[in-house]
């Protein structure tokens, strides 16, 4: 974690989801430089949300902005239960506080069987579908980044971050104890943590403020960066 000198500018820790890595939010750490001290956190080498939250923890500084994406945002509702006085402000992004359906278990697992006969490469060409607005599929270069950077991770740490999503715990018992300023924002066209699962969220944390990105899938970072980042700037400065 990069020091920070005093108070300002806030230190931001973002989680990227699974099979993502520090370009997700490479326009956010572009933009938001001025406001925060960016940081995004590897979330690979652990087989549990307990021990990527733990990793997160041990390289933060005191107190900083959370903000996280998918698989992001369980490891950061598991850092609001462990250390929720070292969360300045919190956002999650096209996530679920819900653990995974029997359609969800099964399906990620049939991702984790191709993966290990050797067919990782198949994997996000199954995923992009459900992870991208309709519009964009033809996109090349949207869906070549995100390929791209699935490839980065690697099938390793694709089974470990799957293995720990499978055994998350429900996160919905503890989000009316969130205190800290939350943003919670989704892609109108998330097919992957839809809209009302994100809104069930927004309406659980206290003054929660719910953000809708039109036209936009579940990588909301990477399909609508400008809108995003906006949305985050105005969470960050409280304007």
């Amino acid at each position: 974690m990069p020091k920070t000198a005093g108070a300002e500018p806030l230190p931001l820790i973002l989680l990227p989801g699974l099979l993502c890595d520090h370009a997700l939010w490479r326009h956010q750490t572009d933009h938001l430089s001025d406001v925060s001290e960016p940081w995004v956190a590897d979330l690979s080498g652990a087989v549990s949300i307990a021990d990527l939250a733990a990793s997160v923890l041990a390289a933060a500084p005191p107190r900083f902005a959370l903000a996280g994406l998918s698989m992001g945002g369980y490891v950061a509702f598991e850092i609001m239960r462990r250390a929720p006085e070292r969360v300045v402000r919190l956002a999650l992004l096209d996530t679920s506080a819900r653990p995974d359906t029997p359609e969800q278990t099964r399906r990620r697992r049939g991702l984790m069987a191709l993966a290990r006969r050797g067919a990782f490469r198949g994997v996000t060409p199954q995923l992009l579908p459900i992870l991208i607005h309709p519009d964009r599929q033809s996109d090349a270069a949207l869906t070549g980044e995100i390929v791209t950077m699935a490839e980065r991770v690697g099938r390793q740490a694709f089974l470990d971050q799957q293995t720990a999503i499978l055994h998350r715990p429900d996160s919905r018992p503890g989000l009316g104890a969130i205190a800290c300023p939350t943003l919670v924002l989704c892609g109108r066209q998330d097919a992957l943590t839809p809209l009302a699962v994100m809104t069930e969220i927004a309406d659980a944390i206290p003054g929660a403020r719910l953000a809708v990105i039109e036209d936009c899938g579940h990588l909301s970072p990477l399909e609508r960066p400008d809108a995003v980042t906006a949305q985050m700037r105005r969470w960050l400065t409280g304007l």
